[in-house]
């Protein structure tokens, strides 16, 4: 199953870091948070992933032409740069990445709809490059298959910078997103998606996802919420870089699940 990774946004809050390189690719320890989020998929065996790449994608396609070199010990012969001798490999051999260019200015739904040709099978995953959770992916599959519906969505308790949602039950009844007072669930990314969702958006790049497809999804009822209980933090602000970085370097990294 593909795994989909927003990673195109402009990341403003973040101005400092983000005027150099793309959110998805500032670090919590030695490597970008893209990389956590990847890793978390990844300890479910999930590694086929796509990446919508925006402001700065060039970064991140570099980022992985050298991966090897960049995330292990080498040695070079000076006389002859053709050889290359990787001392220590690293666990992602196993990773197939597909980086997509879906425009520097378009929003979630048009980048999701430029990528809906690498879709094969009937469902897939996608999330946001800045979120990160001590979530179960098999127990999100395993709901996201038993309701039966187009999406689902990751809800999480915070307060709401993000998109609310109202629901009953496991059935989302309205989204609405970013609102300015919030008492619910909001959302967290870690969505599902049956193809179906692809006849809901389009490849303009002003074609948001939450406020379009989301929205409409849930007047239909086929937008349902994996309330997820753990914990779960993103990269917004300087100050949400420092916290991920302290309990990083604290190893009490709550989204560390792998070893």
């Amino acid at each position: 199953m593909k795994t989909v990774i927003m990673c195109g946004g402009l990341g403003t809050r973040l101005r400092e870091e983000t005027e150099f390189r793309p959110k998805p690719m500032i670090n919590i320890g030695n490597k970008p948070i893209l990389w956590h989020i990847m890793k978390i998929y990844a300890k479910y065996s999930y590694t086929d992933f796509i990446l919508n790449l925006g402001y700065k994608g060039e970064i991140i396609k570099e980022y992985f032409y050298n991966y090897k070199l960049m995330n292990n010990n080498v040695s070079f012969n000076l006389g002859r740069p053709d050889k290359l001798y990787i001392h220590d490999y690293n666990n992602e051999d196993d990773w197939n990445v597909t980086l997509i260019n879906t425009g520097e200015k378009t929003l979630k739904g048009g980048r999701l709809k430029k990528i809906e040709k690498y879709i094969h099978d009937d469902e897939f995953m996608m999330t946001y490059g800045d979120g990160l959770a001590d979530i179960n992916i098999d127990d999100l599959l395993k709901f996201h298959h038993n309701h039966g519906k187009i999406a689902t969505v990751t809800g999480i308790n915070t307060s709401s910078r993000f998109g609310e949602m109202k629901f009953e039950g496991d059935i989302i009844k309205i989204f609405n997103e970013k609102p300015e007072i919030s008492s619910s669930l909001t959302n967290g990314g870690f969505c599902v998606f049956n193809k179906k969702i692809f006849n809901y958006i389009s490849d303009d790049e002003s074609c948001d996802l939450e406020k379009g497809a989301f929205e409409k999804l849930a007047s239909m009822e086929e937008l349902m919420v994996y309330k997820h209980k753990g914990m779960w933090a993103c990269m917004d602000t300087q100050r949400d870089m420092d916290y991920l970085n302290d309990l990083w370097n604290k190893n009490k990294a709550f989204w560390k699940s792998w070893k």
